[in-house]
């Protein structure tokens, strides 16, 4: 259903640059307010558009892993610096009852995952952190991300911890709200963060409009800790 995956350079960013793209990169699941790319329209992100399936982003300036300590799907604590730390992770915040964007993502990540070696995939960590955490329980989250893949780390918890911890890395979340339809709306940011064990660092960041065969490319490396 996509075009074939042809390579382009990798481009970087600063960091104001980077702190634009991510901020504005913003959607509410299953409602209309930005441009269907999840990227307000920004530049940078929609260069390549007509050129072939969107890359990912090299960034200049990593961003330090967040210090959350929330609680996963099993109802246990979890220190993410800590239980990811050395190795290879992508970090994404949204929530299960996303209509769309979020099980697209998680999906595209699932099925470019089960083409590793299972050496790599074991490497690697998947972490999905709620965005409406008083809906996605431990239990509601584990059974959604089990549809997924088995593997894939659902983190729950305090929305205020939750939200700081996406600030840190320059996406912005808003507290669900209810809309004119009844509906529980939860705003998030749409980005892939990608971080290498070398440092602990998200060296990459992957928009809302990246396919599958992006991550199929570009997964290989990051599960050896390269960049892709």
């Amino acid at each position: 259903m996509h075009p074939t995956a042809r390579r382009h350079p990798r481009r970087t960013l600063g960091l104001a640059l980077a702190a634009v793209l991510l901020t504005t990169g913003t959607a509410a699941c299953g409602a209309s307010g930005d441009d269907g790319t999840g990227t307000s329209g920004n530049a940078p992100a929609s260069a390549d558009a007509g050129t072939g399936p969107k890359q990912g982003v090299v960034l200049d300036n990593p961003f330090d892993k967040p210090e959350l300590v929330l609680t996963d799907t099993g109802g246990e604590t979890y220190d993410l610096v800590e239980e990811t730390g050395g190795h290879p992770t992508l970090i994404y915040f949204g929530y299960t009852h996303c209509p769309d964007v979020c099980p697209l993502t998680m999906s595209n990540i699932a099925v470019a995952k089960s083409k590793l070696p299972e050496s790599e995939q074991e490497k690697l960590r998947v972490v999905f952190v709620t965005s409406d955490p008083e809906r996605d329980t431990p239990e509601s989250l584990g059974e959604w991300l089990r549809a997924q893949d088995p593997d894939f780390i659902g983190l729950t918890g305090d929305f205020e911890k939750i939200q700081a911890g996406a600030r840190s890395l320059g996406i912005s979340l808003e507290p669900p709200v209810e809309d004119e339809n009844g509906d529980i709306v939860s705003s998030h940011g749409t980005q892939v963060l990608a971080f290498l064990p070398k440092d602990d660092r998200a060296h990459v960041l992957y928009t809302e409009d990246v396919p599958v065969e992006t991550y199929e490319k570009d997964l290989p490396a990051l599960a050896q800790g390269k960049l892709p």
